[in-house]
């Protein structure tokens, strides 16, 4: 059985996996609801918690829908190696049970 992760190892763990998921495109709420399982205060609290890594992430409103229908885009990954990241994103995920 796989060692438990730590606190501070599954956040930023967390961070990168949906960073990474952004970027390929699962970019609202739902969607990584959908994609993996973590429910709607998480998600929300994870994309929000970006910035501390100073990954730029923003909300898109889309053109003509009120309220917030829209997407996420990251602007920055900081001093993050997005392709490490992208490279490691299944590993991120199986130890996030993710996957």
């Amino acid at each position: 059985m796989p060692t438990p992760l730590s606190k501070t190892k599954s956040s930023f763990y967390r961070r990168l996996y949906v960073a990474h998921l952004i970027e390929q495109g699962t970019a609202s709420v739902p969607a990584l609801m959908e994609a993996t399982g973590m429910p709607r205060r998480t998600a929300q609290d994870t994309i929000a918690s970006l910035a501390e890594l100073d990954i730029v992430c923003n909300f898109e409103k889309a053109e003509g829908e009120s309220h917030n229908i829209g997407h996420y885009t990251l602007h920055s990954w900081g001093a993050i190696d997005p392709n490490w990241v992208a490279a490691n994103a299944d590993r991120l995920g199986e130890a996030l049970g993710y996957r």
